[in-house]
C-alpha cells in the first residue's frame, strides 16, 4: 500500500480548503475540460471502429438514425447524473445505492452495474483482439495470441504509472489522431458514386429498425455515444478532475450555489466538446461501413476483421492509407482499453469502499483496491479473447449488455434528479423533460429490441 505521507490529495473529500471558483470566461473554461475527452477515447473505439462498422456493413444506410440518436438521447443523461456528483460529491455507485428496492449489501442497481461490467470485458476481449490482430499484420513472425500478452503488460505498466493527467493526454492524442483521419476518408466517400449515395442516406434517417442486423443494431445503440459504462463512469473523471472538490461541501450559502452551477456548466461545456467529436467521429465510421464495405459486400468477420476494416480507408484514400489505418487502429483500440480500463478500476474500487471494505476517507486503501482491479480488468479481457478469438461478437455481445442496461441508468438518474438533488442547483423545466424522453427512447430501443426477438 501506498505510503499516506505522500499520497495526492483525495479528490473524493469536499473540504473548505480546496474551493475554487469557476471560471468567468469561456477560454478560462476551455481549460477546464479533460473528463470527456477521456471518455470520448472510450467511445471513439470498439463501438464505432468495429460494431458501427459491421453494422454498416450488414445493412448499408439503413440503420442511419441508430447512430444519430444514440449519440443524442444520452449526454442529458449524462449530464444530469455529473451535476449530481457535482452538488453532492458522491460518486455514481452512491447514487444508485440509493434505489429503492431489493438489497443484497447494496442496492440492486449496484449489481446490475456489476454484472454488465463483468459482460462487457468480453468487449473489451475484443479490443485486445483486434490490436492484437493489427501487430500481428505488422510483425506476423509473433502470434496474435502472443500479442495479447504483450498488449497486457504494456496495459499495466501504463495504468501503474500514472494517474488522472497521464490519462487524460493519452486520450487526447488518440481521439485526435483517429477522428481527423476517419473524417478526411467519410469527406472522400462522398465523391465516390460507387460506395455514396444521397437517396440512399437520406432513406437511412427513417426510423426503423432493419431485420437483418438486428442485434448489431441493438448493440451499436448500447455502446456508440455515451454507451452504460460511460455513464457510470464519467462522474467519477469529473471528480478526479475536481468539478466536485472546487465546488466544496454543500453549506446551504449562495456561494456554494454559485460555485455549484459554474463548476456545472464547465462540465456541460466538457460534455458538448466531447459529444461533437465523437459524433462527428461516429458518423463517419458508419457511413464508411455503410458505403465502402456494403458497396463491396463484405462484413468483418473474426479472423479477417482486420484487414476487411482497412478497406474503408484504402477504398477512399488509397493503398497508402493501409499504414495510417494500422497505426490509428492501434491508437484507437488501445485508446478504449487504456481508458476503460482504468475507470473501471476505480469504480469497482469504489463498490468495495461501498460494501465496507474500507472506509469514505481512506484515500490509500482506495488506491490500493484501483491497483488490483487494473491487475484483475486488464487480464480477464485479455484471457476472454484467447478463449474465444472472435472480435466482432465479442463486442457485439458487450454492446447488448450495454443496451439493456441504459433504460435503468437512466431510471436512476430520473430518480435521483426528482429525490435526492439538492433544490439549489436543479436545472430548468426544459431539461427535467429532456431527461424524461431520453428515459423512454432508451427503454423503447430495448424493449423493441426483446420483443422483435421473442417473436423470431
Amino acid at each position: 500500500m501506498s505510503n499516506p505521507s505522500v499520497l495526492p490529495a483525495d479528490p473524493y473529500e469536499l473540504r473548505a480548503d480546496s474551493i475554487e471558483p469557476p471560471p468567468r470566461t469561456l477560454v478560462r473554461a476551455f481549460g477546464r475540460i479533460g473528463p470527456g475527452m477521456v471518455l470520448a477515447a472510450s467511445v471513439v473505439g470498439s463501438g464505432e471502429l468495429i460494431a458501427t462498422t459491421t453494422l454498416g456493413a450488414q445493412v448499408g444506410y439503413a440503420a442511419l438514425w441508430v447512430i444519430l440518436a444514440s449519440c443524442a438521447i444520452k449526454p442529458i443523461v449524462q449530464a444530469e447524473l455529473g451535476r449530481y456528483t457535482v452538488a453532492t460529491g458522491e460518486t455514481t455507485l452512491e447514487g444508485f445505492n440509493r434505489m429503492p428496492g431489493p438489497r443484497l449489501i447494496v442496492s440492486w442497481l449496484v449489481w446490475a452495474w456489476a454484472i454488465m461490467v463483468t459482460l462487457t470485458l468480453l468487449q473489451v476481449g475484443g479490443m485486445f483482439g483486434g490490436v492484437a490482430q493489427v501487430l500481428n499484420l505488422l510483425v506476423p513472425a509473433v502470434p496474435v495470441h502472443a500479442w495479447v500478452a504483450v498488449i497486457l503488460v504494456v496495459t499495466l505498466v501504463l495504468l501503474f504509472g500514472g494517474g488522472y493527467s497521464r490519462i487524460e493526454r493519452l486520450s487526447l492524442v488518440k481521439v485526435g489522431f483517429f477522428t481527423l483521419l476517419t473524417i478526411c476518408a467519410a469527406l472522400v466517400l462522398f465523391a465516390r458514386p460507387e460506395y455514396f449515395s444521397m437517396d440512399g442516406l437520406l432513406s437511412g434517417l427513417e426510423p426503423r429498425l432493419p431485420a437483418q442486423g438486428l442485434a448489431t443494431a441493438i448493440a451499436v445503440f448500447g455502446i456508440t455515444g455515451v454507451g452504460a459504462t460511460e455513464l457510470v463512469m464519467y462522474p467519477y473523471w469529473c471528480v478526479e478532475k475536481g468539478y466536485a472538490r472546487c465546488s466544496g461541501p454543500r453549506d446551504g450559502t449562495p456561494a456554494w450555489t454559485a460555485r455549484a452551477r459554474g463548476w456545472t456548466r464547465v462540465m456541460h461545456l466538457d460534455i458538448i466538446c466531447s459529444l461533437a467529436i465523437y459524433t462527428v467521429a461516429t458518423a463517419a465510421f458508419y457511413l464508411l461501413g455503410a458505403g465502402v464495405l456494403h458497396g463491396m459486400g463484405v462484413v468483418p468477420a473474426s479472423r479477417d476483421m482486420i484487414p476487411v476494416l482497412s478497406n474503408i480507408y484504402t477504398q477512399t484514400l488509397g493503398g497508402w492509407a493501409i499504414w495510417p489505418f494500422y497505426a490509428g487502429a492501434i491508437i484507437t483500440l488501445y485508446g478504449t482499453i487504456f481508458a476503460s480500463t482504468a475507470a473501471h478500476a476505480r469504480v469497482f474500487a469504489d463498490l468495495f469502499r461501498i460494501v465496507h471494505v474500507y472506509d469514505r476517507t481512506d484515500y490509500a486503501r482506495r488506491l490500493w483496491w484501483q491497483r488490483v482491479f487494473v491487475v484483475l480488468l486488464a487480464t480477464i479481457p485479455a484471457v476472454s479473447y484467447w478463449v474465444f478469438a472472435s472480435p466482432v461478437r465479442m463486442v457485439v455481445a458487450g454492446g447488448i449488455a450495454q443496451a439493456v442496461m441504459l433504460p435503468l441508468i437512466g431510471i436512476a438518474v430520473t430518480y435521483l434528479h426528482h429525490r435526492h438533488l439538492p433544490a439549489e442547483v436543479r436545472p430548468s423545466r426544459w431539461t427535467t423533460i429532456g431527461l424524461w424522453i431520453s428515459t423512454l427512447v432508451m427503454i423503447g430501443a430495448v424493449v423493441g429490441y426483446l420483443w422483435q426477438t421473442w417473436r423470431t
